[in-house]
């Protein structure tokens, strides 16, 4: 019976050392242990964009660069298309999307979100001459042409505010922007602040119709559902970087100026 008693305790004391041993951040440790953190982006003006060099820039880039540092991890740039950008985080083919990803109940069904870490919405930018003395009913026409890059939560938004519109999808938001140039579309829905900014850079053919977005969000990493540790891991950044004013900083640089501009190529 001692002998029966003796094993069973070394047994539990297996059990339990083994449950010790096992790590209770897998999916850190394995980012930590190859030494490059992998992240999914999409160019979008001024989240990513390329500069005169045709190297990566913009505030996610930032974003990306500090938190692979303070974590003291080298960084690997996976430019994807929007509408892949989800299906390519699923699929393995990086760690996560730092990439102006706006927090919805659908995404969230395919996705592991951490806090937000920024605050946009979506504005409209209109054709000047397409447009003139439309109110904003107006815009909600068959008749009138809305560009959006595609698979945007901008598609939702022109919808929802305008369902009779014909909503035009595009890869990216500056075919979306030339379309609406080029007079073939009233108009072109986006994040903040790129219709702010076109809306300045052309404003012989663009104006911003309404005071108001058309919607507000909040912006977050993403990672694969289950990968609570590394959710945990990025939410702890975001809030230091939060509380210590880096985040804010780079969000005004890149959103309420125009400084950046010399960089990329007009």
């Amino acid at each position: 019976m001692k002998r029966i008693l003796l094993s069973f305790v070394s047994l539990c004391l297996l059990f339990s050392s083994s449950a010790f041993s096992e790590s209770m951040t897998p999916n850190v440790d394995k980012i930590k242990e190859r030494g490059t953190l992998k992240v999914g982006l999409s160019t979008f003006v001024p989240w990513a964009m390329r500069d005169t060099q045709g190297n990566l820039i913009g505030f996610e880039v930032d974003v990306a660069k500090r938190l692979a540092k303070d974590s003291g991890l080298d960084i690997v740039f996976i430019p994807t298309a929007w509408d892949g950008i989800i299906p390519s985080l699923i699929s393995g083919k990086f760690d996560v999307i730092i990439g102006g990803l706006t927090i919805t109940d659908e995404r969230a069904k395919s996705v592991l979100f951490t806090t937000p870490y920024s605050h946009s919405g979506v504005q409209v930018a209109a054709n000047k001459k397409l447009t003139d003395g439309f109110t904003r009913e107006q815009f909600n026409s068959r008749r009138v042409k809305i560009a959006v890059r595609r698979g945007a939560v901008t598609v939702a938004a022109v919808r929802e505010s305008f369902p009779k519109a014909k909503v035009l999808q595009f890869d990216d938001d500056a075919q979306a922007f030339q379309e609406v140039l080029n007079g073939n579309a009233h108009a072109v829905a986006a994040s903040t602040p790129k219709p702010e900014f076109d809306a300045i850079k052309y404003s012989d053919v663009l104006y911003l119709p309404f005071k108001e977005r058309l919607s507000e969000g909040n912006e977050a990493f993403a990672v694969r559902l289950g990968e609570d540790d590394k959710k945990a891991f990025f939410d702890q950044w975001i809030k230091d970087r939060t509380e210590d004013g880096w985040l804010k900083e780079r969000y005004d640089y890149w959103f309420t100026s125009l400084d950046w501009q010399s960089q990329i190529a007009n």
